[in-house]
């Protein structure tokens, strides 16, 4: 292993290709970061260790990644659509609903391989990820009050989720944690309104027009100044960054993100500090550790199909199958408490790639359910137009 340079740089860069290379073979619909995460997995701790997760500096862009990542994934709750008012009250019941049954599998697991780790089970299998169930609804164009509705869910559960894993990862920290979260929560509260206050005085347009026409990026500048300056206090209060990055998003989702805002986050955060964190985060798993300690593998499995039957109760509440397994999809969730557990020694040897493992089967179950999904709406509007056909004649 050689010192963090211009050359770890590039060869991170490179590695970085495999995810959107992995992600154009046809048919497969594989997410970008499931190429990224093998990439790091090759020259990590599991393969060739050619980089080491350890270097501060590695870890420091990493941190910013994570952090941009969850930013990003705030950004993306659709706080301000009026149609999920009248989507929200059955949404939040299916919500707690699985949140029931997997705080049960979460007890149950956690009892058959000894790891004391139930709640933080549970929190997985019951959280959804808007990052990768929003995109596949939009790719495959699927629609209707269903649709909407498991929209809503997804946001409830990643929300409820991300606040509760610092929790639950290390209770023996979780009155920290809850302060930490409050401070975080309340730094963000301020920001928003001094955003509304802003908005509503014209300040912010008049901003935007200005830094677009000098090309100053100044929205990205003060949204990062408040990024980092959340994650410092993370930092220093033992809560994850994530909770910064989602905080912060919640906020500019909730005020409105200009496009030019968005193209500029999308541009740093997917171009090169989201791929450098998946491929750190796979540099850093020890997936032979999967084969010292079997049981792990089974633990993955657990987790993942754990998860898929969790959502399934959705169907109690008039849910269809194919949207309550797509409503599993995981991602920011276990990612983060891999991320944690790892960085802090949370987890045994072998139970954070178990975590990893568990969310790369719910994102299967995921590409497979919107498939279905979107054949069957296709059928339903085949039939539908000769219907409408035969009434117009």
């Amino acid at each position: 292993m050689h010192a963090f340079g211009f050359h770890t740089l590039a060869l991170l860069t490179a590695v970085g290709f495999a995810g959107p290379l992995l992600a154009t073979l046809p048919g497969l619909r594989i997410p970008v970061i499931i190429g990224e995460l093998v990439a790091g997995l090759i020259i990590g701790k599991t393969g060739f260790g050619v980089v080491d997760d350890a270097d501060p500096t590695f870890q420091l862009f990493a941190n910013i990644g994570f952090a941009l990542v969850m930013f990003v994934v705030g950004t993306h709750v659709p706080v301000r659509d009026p149609a999920l008012r009248s989507a929200a009250p059955r949404a939040f019941a299916r919500a707690v609903l699985v949140g029931a049954v997997a705080a049960v599998l979460g007890v149950g697991l956690a009892a058959q391989f000894g790891t004391g780790h139930g709640a933080l089970y549970a929190v997985l299998m019951a959280s959804s990820s808007a990052a990768l169930a929003l995109p596949v609804i939009d790719s495959l164009r699927l629609q209707g009050p269903q649709v909407l509705s498991v929209t809503v869910q997804t946001a409830i559960a990643d929300s409820a989720c991300i606040v509760l894993l610092p929790l639950v990862i290390d209770p023996r920290r979780a009155p920290i944690a809850a302060l930490g979260g409050l401070a975080i929560a309340a730094c963000a509260l301020v920001f928003f309104v001094l955003l509304r206050t802003a908005d509503r005085r014209g300040w912010r347009r008049r901003m935007h027009d200005y830094s677009e026409k000098r090309r100053f990026a100044l929205e990205l500048r003060t949204n990062l100044l408040v990024l980092f300056t959340l994650a410092a206090l993370a930092v220093s209060t033992h809560v994850s960054i994530m909770l910064a990055g989602f905080a912060l998003g919640l906020v500019i989702a909730m005020v409105g993100e200009p496009r030019r805002l968005a193209r500029q986050l999308f541009g740093i955060t997917e171009g090169f500090f989201s791929p450098l964190f998946f491929v750190w985060l796979g540099a850093s798993l020890q997936v032979r550790e999967l084969g010292s300690h079997p049981k792990f593998i089974l633990l993955g499995v657990g987790l993942g199909l754990g998860a898929v039957l969790a959502h399934f109760a959705g169907r109690l509440l008039g849910q269809p199958l194919t949207l309550a397994a797509l409503s599993a999809a995981q991602l920011g969730v276990p990612v983060a408490a891999a991320t944690i557990g790892t960085q802090e020694h949370l987890l045994a040897p072998g139970e954070a790639s178990a975590l990893i493992f568990g969310a790369l089967l719910t994102i299967a179950a995921t590409s497979i359910a919107g498939a279905l999904a979107a054949r069957g709406q296709g059928a339903a509007a085949k039939v539908e137009k000769p219907a409408a056909k035969d009434k117009s004649t």
